[in-house]
C-alpha cells in the first residue's frame, strides 16, 4: 500500500540502506578524523602532495586550490582543477596527504582516458535530471494511473543508479593509485601507509552506500510499479 511515499517496500528496502549510508557517513569522518592527528614525518602538506604527484605525471596545467568545507575535495575534470578541502589542502596528517593523492588520481585518469571516468563524466547531466525528477515521475505516475510516466520516470532513474555503480570503480581505481604513488614515491613512510589505506578505505565505503541507497529506490519503484500492474 502506497501512503504519502512510504510503503512497505521503503522500509524494507530504502530504510536499511540508509542505515547504512548514515554508518558509512560517519565511519568515514571519525577515520579521517582519528588520522588527522597522525602527521607525516617529512612534513609535506596535501596541496605539496598534490602538485607534486601532477607534475611527476606531466599534469603540470592541472591547478591546485583549497576549497570550503570538509571532505569536499574533488577533482573537476572541465577547468583541470584539482579542489581540497581546508582540513586537507594545508594540513600534513596522513590522513590529509591520502586524500590528496586520491584527487589526483583523478587527474591522472583522465590524462590516461580512463574509460570509466570518461562514462561517468558524460553521464552527470542525464544522471543528474534522472536523480531528481525520476523518483518522482514515478511515483507521481503510480498516484494518479499514469504508467507511460511511470515507465519514464524509472527510466531517468536507471540511469542516475548506472552513475552511482560507475562511480565505483572509478574511485577504487583512484585509491588504488593513490596508495601506490604514496608507496613507490617514498612520500609516506612504511608506517604511515596503512593509516592512508585506512582512510580510503573509508571513503570509498561512501560510493557503495550511495550506490546501494540508489539500487534500493529503483527496485521498491519497479516493485510498486509491477504490483499497481497486477
Amino acid at each position: 500500500m502506497y501512503f504519502y511515499g512510504y510503503d512497505v517496500y521503503y522500509f524494507i528496502l530504502v530504510v536499511p540502506a540508509l542505515i547504512f549510508s548514515i554508518y558509512a557517513q560517519m565511519k568515514v569522518k571519525n577515520t579521517f578524523s582519528r588520522y588527522s592527528k597522525v602527521l607525516n614525518r617529512r612534513g609535506f602538506t596535501g596541496a605539496d602532495v598534490a602538485r607534486y604527484i601532477l607534475d611527476s605525471n606531466g599534469l603540470g596545467e592541472v591547478q591546485v586550490q583549497s576549497v570550503r568545507g570538509q571532505l569536499t575535495d574533488h577533482y573537476d575534470p572541465g577547468k583541470k582543477v584539482v579542489r581540497l578541502s581546508g582540513p586537507v589542502y594545508s594540513s600534513t596528517s596522513v590522513a590529509a596527504l591520502g586524500v590528496a593523492a586520491h584527487e589526483t588520481g583523478h587527474a591522472i585518469q583522465h590524462k590516461t582516458g580512463y574509460g570509466p571516468l570518461a562514462l561517468r563524466t558524460n553521464l552527470v547531466p542525464i544522471a543528474s535530471i534522472g536523480s531528481s525528477a525520476g523518483p518522482y515521475l514515478a511515483i507521481f505516475g503510480l498516484i494518479f494511473g499514469l504508467p507511460v510516466l511511470v515507465n519514464i520516470g524509472i527510466i531517468l532513474f536507471t540511469l542516475a543508479v548506472a552513475f552511482y555503480l560507475i562511480t565505483l570503480p572509478v574511485e577504487f581505481n583512484a585509491s588504488k593509485r593513490a596508495i601506490s604513488i604514496l608507496e613507490s614515491s617514498g612520500i609516506l613512510a612504511v608506517e604511515e601507509i596503512e593509516p592512508a589505506k585506512k582512510v580510503l578505505k573509508a571513503a570509498a565505503m561512501t560510493y557503495v552506500a550511495s550506490a546501494t541507497v540508489a539500487m534500493a529506490n529503483l527496485l521498491r519503484l519497479v516493485l510498486l510499479a509491477n504490483r499497481r500492474r497486477d
